[in-house]
């Protein structure tokens, strides 16, 4: 049986990762976040509020515990925040990342770290493990920082890149494309949607997953864990309203220059999946399928 410790567990990811796991006969979870817990069930694992921005807080939790596994999801992900808050975006994305390499070193412990498509320029996606990471954002650089040193470590390591995750969890710390795209046209609030981004949403289940094959497998590298669909936001907006059958109208394509938004986003990412699905088995649902777990999700079926 492995240890798993994973840090930021009150995200999403981190609670998909405790639903999935904490009843698994291969794996002691151990689920840390800042704060209390979030996750509304407390059977099948052990949380510990950690601070991976606090070496002496990390320092202590692996000494007790003594993870064989570390899995990283805990970042700023906001774009525009990391833009305007640089000095708090690296203290999370890239200094906390510092602390963690240097436990799993000492300790000889796996470390599976969580990064992202936006390490790209956006000029050639969908895009391979060894394509050149460009970043536009301020947010690209401090998690392509984060991977030079996980990359740099003497440690066994593994880098999960994902893109534009969607999903639902009881207690969210905040919204997601899906929901909010669904939440406006059921209120019939019409919204702007950009129509020249391309990404692979991935389904959080679906990424969690990945996460736990990787840890599994003992997996070292990188890999590209998305979902496998290939659309435009746009595109995705338009079948989150045929799904639930809302209004499409309500949806007005706009470029990404006309937003204004702080900070830059790559056109065209997306991942190609291929050695995700060749080493780990990682198989992807659909947009579909994934919006069929939703709505099951939101009429209280959601797995406990």
């Amino acid at each position: 049986m492995k240890t798993v410790l994973i840090t930021g567990s009150n995200g999403l990811l981190g609670q998909k990762l405790i639903s999935v796991a904490r009843n698994s006969d291969s794996i002691k979870l151990i689920a840390t976040s800042k704060g209390p817990n979030r996750y509304p069930f407390p059977d099948g694992y052990h949380y510990a509020e950690v601070d991976i921005s606090d070496a002496g807080s990390i320092e202590k939790a692996i000494a007790l515990y003594q993870p064989d596994v570390i899995i990283n999801t805990a970042a700023i992900t906001n774009v525009d925040t990391c833009h305007v808050e640089r000095d708090l975006c690296r203290k999370v994305n890239v200094e906390a990342v510092k602390n963690l390499v240097e436990v799993c070193e000492r300790y000889k412990i796996h470390l599976i770290h969580l990064s992202t498509d936006f390490v790209f320029d956006g000029k050639n996606g969908p895009y391979t493990e060894d394509a050149t990471p460009n970043p536009v954002s301020y947010y690209g650089e401090s998690k392509l920082d984060a991977e030079d040193l996980v990359r740099k470590s003497s440690s066994k390591w593994a880098i999960i890149r994902t893109v534009l995750v969607y999903g639902l969890t009881e207690n969210m710390s905040r919204s997601n494309i899906v929901l909010w795209v669904k939440s406006s046209l059921e209120k019939g609030t019409p919204i702007k949607v950009v129509n020249d981004q391309w990404r692979t949403p991935t389904l959080a289940e679906d990424l969690a997953l990945g996460c736990l094959l990787a840890a599994e497998k003992e997996a070292q590298g990188i890999y590209h864990i998305s979902g496998k669909d290939t659309v435009t936001i746009l595109e995705m907006a338009e079948r989150v309203a045929d799904f639930w059958r809302l209004d499409k109208s309500l949806i007005s394509p706009v470029s990404s220059k006309s937003l204004n938004q702080e900070a830059v986003r790559p056109l065209k990412t997306g991942f190609i999946l291929d050695k995700a699905t060749r080493t780990l088995g990682y198989s992807p649902k659909s947009l579909e399928e994934g919006f069929k777990l939703l709505d099951k999700q939101m009429k209280g079926l959601i797995s406990k």
